[in-house]
């Protein structure tokens, strides 16, 4: 990442430059987890069909509604993981674009991180130095208590190198929407996928008013274990926030979109726990809650 001010509209980064972590924040509360996800890596048989890409479209780059046809594939029923990750980089001694950024004494290096009001007075992103999917918050911080998680700090470099050595590779724009739309307990209600009809929560994103007070009616504060909240309606995990997912599917120059919105959409501002949601990100960027998922 190359960049003096966060400045990208998808997150909502509203700190500029350099910063450090003093002392890394305690691990997020979270709620036990109580689906069935016993076993990482099962794929998820996803069939062919047709399917209204940019149905029930809140935002403009949503648009336009399309009729598409998508040949079957196969979907890692979960967001790839932090132990999954760490497997690969001890096989193939692979090093992300974030890490590779704090080995640069001259660079602008660093990775998005969120921090609470707690920390910061208001919440707000931080653009830290030594952020990285090992160290989530930055230095001092780390993933020993977080093996299941969805790794984060990888840009669509990395998300690519996993993808390739894993003989996958990552899902298209229209392949991952038609994978979330199929999945939806209710397919005329969008927001279903985030919460019921009496609007309880059955996905990870942010209750109350974003940035100043998380209110984790869902029982998770920040990301979650993969797998701790039912799957959609043919088996998919987390489609639905938790941490956004890279597609293969450019935006626009440089940039590529991402999907499924983040334990951080909230009602007062950010409704892309939707699957017609749609962001630019931001090709080498990485960030504490952009992670990914496979297909093949």
């Amino acid at each position: 990442m190359r960049a003096a001010c966060l400045v990208a509209a998808a997150l909502a980064l509203t700190a500029c430059g350099k910063e450090t972590v003093k002392a890394p924040p305690s691990d997020p509360v979270v709620a036990a987890c109580t689906s069935g996800l016993s076993d990482l890596g099962d794929f998820v048989s996803v069939p062919a069909g047709q399917f209204r890409k940019g149905a029930y479209a809140v935002y403009p780059e949503e648009a336009p509604d399309l009729i598409l046809q998508v040949d079957a594939f196969e979907m890692l029923s979960h967001e790839v993981t932090n132990e999954e990750f760490d497997r690969f980089t001890r096989e193939t001694g692979y090093v992300t674009e974030a890490e590779r950024g704090q080995e640069n004494p001259t660079a602008t290096s660093g990775s998005a991180v969120f921090q609470m009001p707690s920390e910061r007075g208001v919440g707000s992103w931080a653009l830290v130095s030594g952020a990285t999917w090992r160290t989530p918050e930055g230095p001092g911080s780390d993933i020993a208590a977080r093996k299941r998680h969805p790794v984060v700090h990888v840009t669509l470099a990395d998300a690519r190198a996993y993808a390739d050595w894993a003989g996958a590779r990552l899902p298209t724009e229209e392949e991952w929407e038609y994978a979330a739309a199929i999945g939806l307990p209710d397919a005329a209600d969008p927001h279903s996928g985030a919460y019921t009809a009496n609007g309880a929560p059955v996905a990870n994103t942010w209750q109350g008013f974003f940035p100043l007070a998380d209110e984790a009616a869902d029982g998770i504060s920040g990301r979650a274990p993969v797998g701790c909240f039912a799957p959609s309606e043919i088996g998919l995990y987390d489609m639905i926030g938790n941490v956004w997912e890279w597609t293969e599917t450019p935006f626009g120059e440089r940039t590529h979109t991402i999907k499924g919105g983040s334990y951080l959409c909230a009602e007062n501002f950010c409704q892309r726990y939707r699957p017609a949601a749609r962001q630019p990100q931001e090709d080498d960027f990485s960030s504490g809650h952009i992670g990914f998922r496979i297909v093949r």
